[in-house]
């Protein structure tokens, strides 16, 4: 992550405005903007979490189905979980970040 420091000096107004929010766009936001931009966010964090549960499987080398097999879920969950329809909770996301982080110990605790 890039931090960026910046310097706000009340004699210089220019600088007044780093970091501010308009208030006229904010006040021209309505209701259903909001709405529109938290369904996108929701659907954009769907995605991430569809790439993350690929990607763990790819790393390991197996097919969906192979997948499901190794980790005891049903193949429709990891396929589900791929498409973003759905997200992984409770054991399932510690599972995952175990596969991500040390997948041979989590294969071994597996069999």
């Amino acid at each position: 992550m890039k931090i960026v420091r910046m310097r706000i000096d009340p004699e210089v107004p220019e600088s007044l405005n780093v970091g501010r929010i308009d208030p006229e766009r904010v006040d021209a936001t309505t209701e259903a903007d909001v709405a529109r931009q938290a369904a996108a966010d929701g659907a954009e964090a769907m995605q991430d979490v569809a790439r993350f549960v690929r990607r763990v499987r790819l790393r390991l080398g197996l097919s969906q189905v192979e997948f499901a097999e190794r980790i005891n879920v049903p193949l429709d969950t990891i396929r589900n979980w791929e498409q973003g329809k759905r997200r992984p909770t409770g054991a399932a996301k510690a599972l995952l970040k175990v596969l991500d982080k040390a997948p041979e110990a989590a294969l071994a605790a597996l069999h």
